[in-house]
């Protein structure tokens, strides 16, 4: 079976060899790999993108037994995206295919209708496909909370039962103390006597802790089946005299989402570009914003190592113990994005980022980001969704909006 599957609907008072005559030609030029499966609905939504070709007029009746039908796939409860309606410039089929649409948002069922110049729906057919394999990827994702939402994150709370019905992930409460129970014996006792210091040797002493963390948290991964994880990592400086920054920053770049402070809605964020765009994020305090002129400082201490072009290793900036990341990243295009904890707000705002910083009071890792819109700026000191930010390289705006344009609740 294959990716994209097209069902149709077609009026019996049209010639159906000269309908299937068109419906060849219309396809070919969207030049999209699909199974063409024709009036059986029975498959419906197996495949990752399912769209309802209207092939004529007439049909609005045909969708609607179609939909209020008890055993039929495309009950609004069974749904797994927004109804996609694809229409040609022929037979009346956009005309029916608006009736439809227009069926659907009276009763609060989001569709689309995917009409225009050829290469316009191919393309929009390709973003589709990429929201419905990113969707497919997190239902049933399992991300660790080690340790609970740091204590000055007052207004970055999850709300699990929306995480579960819109994304399909669990979130799984992992206690500290397990962590800290998973660390390697040997190196466990030998974590507690680092001293705070900036001098190199202290960096190259901490080595081998920072290791032993990751090792502990590869070790939670496995144990609980995780897809990703945010640490309370604050607490590591007490308990170990060490940091998780450098475990977080390969950690990330070896496909797993990885946060800091135990941000669930930054990892939410994260999690989503991950499946969605297939890259790592930066997670970022914003240091210093421009209304003005729409430029913006990023600082932390970690970042990951598969969005760097070089590094250098640093002790953690608030304590001066363990190991930072100072992480370099080349000029060029990125997006700002992240998601509430109950998924009902999201930003996004494209950019390019300028230069790299070394100030002394701020995190280690420090970007200064351009924003495209200069306006934007003001959502962060008028609407902020939180504090930390996600730095994702490129432009990405199209395909993060597609993706969260199907968060819709569920009763």
């Amino acid at each position: 079976m294959k990716d994209i599957a097209i069902y149709t609907l077609t009026s019996p008072l049209h010639d159906e060899h000269s309908v299937a005559q068109s419906t060849r030609e219309f396809l070919s030029q969207l030049r999209i790999d699909h199974d063409l499966v024709g009036p059986d609905f029975s498959t419906y939504g197996q495949s990752p993108l399912s769209l309802i070709y209207v092939r004529t007029g007439g049909t609005e009746n045909q969708f609607l037994q179609l939909l209020s039908s008890p055993d039929s796939p495309l009950r609004p409860s069974q749904l797994p995206h927004p109804l996609l309606l694809l229409a040609s410039d022929s037979a009346n089929s956009l005309a029916a295919s608006m009736e439809i649409l227009s069926h659907l948002r009276q009763h609060n069922i989001p569709g689309e209708i995917l009409h225009g110049p050829a290469p316009y729906v191919s393309h929009r057919i390709g973003v589709l496909l990429r929201v419905a394999r990113a969707r497919r990827q997190l239902r049933g994702a399992r991300y660790g909370i080690i340790g609970q939402p740091s204590d000055w994150l007052i207004a970055s709370q999850p709300c699990p039962q929306a995480v579960s019905q819109q994304l399909g992930v669990q979130l799984i409460d992992i206690p500290i103390r397990e962590l800290l129970d998973a660390l390697p014996s040997s190196v466990a006792p030998t974590l507690r006597c680092f001293t705070a210091s900036s001098a190199p040797h202290a960096i190259t002493s901490s080595l081998t802790g920072a290791e032993a963390i990751q090792a502990g948290l590869e070790t939670l991964v496995q144990r609980h089946r995780l897809q990703g994880f945010t640490l309370r990592c604050f607490d590591l400086l007490t308990a170990l005299r060490n940091t998780g920054c450098l475990a977080l920053a390969r950690l990330n770049a070896q496909g797993l989402v990885a946060t800091c402070e135990g941000d669930v809605p930054a990892m939410l964020s994260m999690a989503v570009a991950r499946s969605l765009l297939g890259v790592s994020g930066f997670q970022a305090n914003p240091a210093s914003i421009d209304p003005q002129t729409g430029q913006i400082t990023l600082a932390h201490c970690t970042i990951p190592l598969d969005m760097v072009t070089s590094y250098e290793l640093d002790t953690h900036f608030e304590s001066g113990i363990g190991i930072g990341i100072r992480g370099h990243m080349a000029p060029g295009p990125v997006t700002l994005f992240k998601l509430s904890g109950d998924l009902s707000r999201h930003f996004i705002a494209q950019g390019r980022l300028l230069r790299g910083l070394s100030r002394p009071n701020l995190c280690r890792t420090q970007f200064v980001i351009q924003l495209a819109n200069p306006s934007q700026a003001h959502y962060f000191l008028t609407q902020p969704i939180g504090n930390h930010h996600i730095l994702l390289p490129g432009h990405q705006a199209e395909l993060l909006e597609a993706m969260l344009a199907t968060l819709q609740p569920q009763e």
